[in-house]
């Protein structure tokens, strides 16, 4: 049996960090969740959710999971919906639908940083939905949503080849 220690883990970290292809990769547009021990990663942008059918729902609703029947490629990622109708909404105008930052929390977006954002965890303002890395952030970026608005559109998509 192999054990694994903190030093393995920390030295394959490291290795990944100063790799070659490491070090020059940018971080995607389109958030997709790598996965991770105790998660799958997501095959589909928004973790498969229908991101038109987040601007029909009432706040605080949970999401409406998409169908692959309702598939569409955008900026490198799949996207699926829940209906013909949403897929052809998306198609007329994704950049309207599709999550600001790409995904990303908006929360540490304002804080120019990158972080999951978590599809159950939304907002629409101003006809665009956000998505926070949880329900504390979301409380957080809420108190200030207009300057944290101001500070994540500063650094988007810039933020993108820092990391």
């Amino acid at each position: 049996m192999v054990m694994l220690t903190r030093r393995f883990f920390v030295g394959a970290g490291a290795a990944a960090l100063f790799s070659p292809s490491g070090a020059l990769a940018k971080a995607p547009e389109i958030y997709l969740d790598g996965g991770g021990v105790f998660s799958g990663a997501w095959t589909h942008a928004l973790g498969g959710y229908d991101t038109v059918a987040y601007h029909t729902l009432s706040p605080d609703t949970a999401p409406v999971m998409g169908s692959e029947a309702y598939e569409a490629q955008y900026k490198g990622a799949s996207w699926l919906f829940a209906s013909q109708e949403n897929l052809d909404a998306f198609r007329s105008d994704p950049d309207r639908y599709r999550p600001r930052y790409g995904g990303y929390c908006a929360w540490a977006m304002a804080r120019d940083k990158l972080a999951k954002g978590d599809p159950d965890v939304w907002h629409i303002k101003d006809r665009k939905l956000y998505l926070n890395v949880s329900a504390r952030y979301k409380r957080l970026w809420l108190k200030n949503v207009d300057r944290d608005i101001a500070r994540g559109d500063a650094n988007w998509p810039a933020i993108l080849d820092r990391n």
